[in-house]
């Protein structure tokens, strides 16, 4: 069985957003073995400068590397990512499948996004959207669309 897992900087706070996790990790729950992993944000001035963006987001990396396990093949979410429509994450999975690696691990960074450093040593690069979302909904649009992909690969009408 797959070994996901999604390593999100930040706690999901608002309750439809922890209602609507929950049902997407429970429907995934037959295709893979889904781990979902919050990690704490740092905390930064309103207004903060660039220098102290950057060395929060190196903390945030540090905390990220420490909890990925080994032979993971890791999926960075930013703005700068590759868009996919929902096949070619189907297809991504699929690939996945077939490769040495042991755990599939998503990124989503914090409200600043992921250290660049971290983005570089990714697997792959993914953009949900050009435009810009909570990180929080990104979480559950993820977990929608890893579900979807799963789904497209088992030949199930859901994709329509």
């Amino acid at each position: 069985m797959f070994s996901v897992e999604i390593i999100c900087v930040g706690k999901l706070k608002e309750r439809f957003y922890i209602d609507a996790a929950a049902e997407y990790q429970k429907r995934l729950s037959p295709f893979c073995k889904l781990r979902v992993i919050e990690l704490q944000e740092e905390r930064l001035p309103q207004n903060p400068s660039q220098a102290l963006i950057t060395a929060a987001l190196k903390k945030e990396a540090a905390a990220i590397r420490s909890k990925l396990p080994p032979n993971a093949s890791t999926v960075a979410l930013c703005i700068e990512g590759k868009l996919r429509s929902s096949q070619e994450l189907a297809d991504l999975l699929r690939t996945w499948e077939n490769s040495p690696a042991k755990h599939l691990v998503f990124l989503i960074g914090s409200s600043y996004g992921l250290d660049e450093e971290l983005k570089n040593e990714a697997w792959i690069r993914l953009s949900m959207s050009p435009m810009t979302f909570p990180h929080h909904l990104a979480r559950v649009m993820l977990l929608e669309q890893v579900y979807r992909a799963f789904q497209i690969n088992a030949g199930s009408p859901y994709h329509k």
